[in-house]
């Protein structure tokens, strides 16, 4: 028997990281099979600057609701790839700006062809829980509201 679901709430931060692990790690070897020199959490970037086309860290940090550190490290990863440039703001001269290189935007076609076909990998993984992606958004809204270690405080004082 698998022991994180033997020990039930005990385990769920665990299952819901081995979860996002074997995902990760198994879209980064698809990308690799393909040939793709990105990495799977650069999709997100990749996304939010096509719709954009310019914004800063805080921006995408705000966006995407990851910590500024974490974007600075998918941006610099990017970056050295050659796929994302930065150019000043014209109004604020400390502002830096990231676009899609010409490298990028030449290969998003190539790209959105493959996130397709995740998507669809996705879909049939969760076509059986209807309710996955709501529950999920309920999940994140909660902890949005009072996080994990604010809950657990409370309830430790109880």
């Amino acid at each position: 028997m698998d022991f994180l679901v033997e020990i039930g709430l005990a385990g769920l931060n665990s299952r819901i990281k081995r979860l996002s692990d074997d995902l990760l790690y198994s879209t980064r070897e698809y990308y690799k099979n393909a040939g793709l020199d990105i990495e799977p959490n650069w999709h997100l970037i990749f996304l939010i600057l096509e719709k954009n086309k310019s914004l800063t860290i805080t921006d995408i940090s705000q966006e995407l609701r990851l910590s500024h550190p974490a974007c600075i490290k998918i941006i610099n990863k990017m970056k050295k790839k050659k796929y994302i440039v930065t150019r000043a703001d014209k109004n604020d001269s400390r502002k830096q700006l990231l676009e899609l290189s010409t490298k990028a935007k030449e290969k998003l076609p190539e790209f959105h062809k493959h996130w397709e076909a995740c998507i669809k990998t996705s879909e049939q993984l969760i076509e059986n829980i209807p309710s996955f992606l709501k529950d999920l958004s309920e999940l994140e809204q909660l902890i949005s509201e009072k996080n994990y270690n604010q809950r657990t405080l409370e309830n430790f004082k109880k």
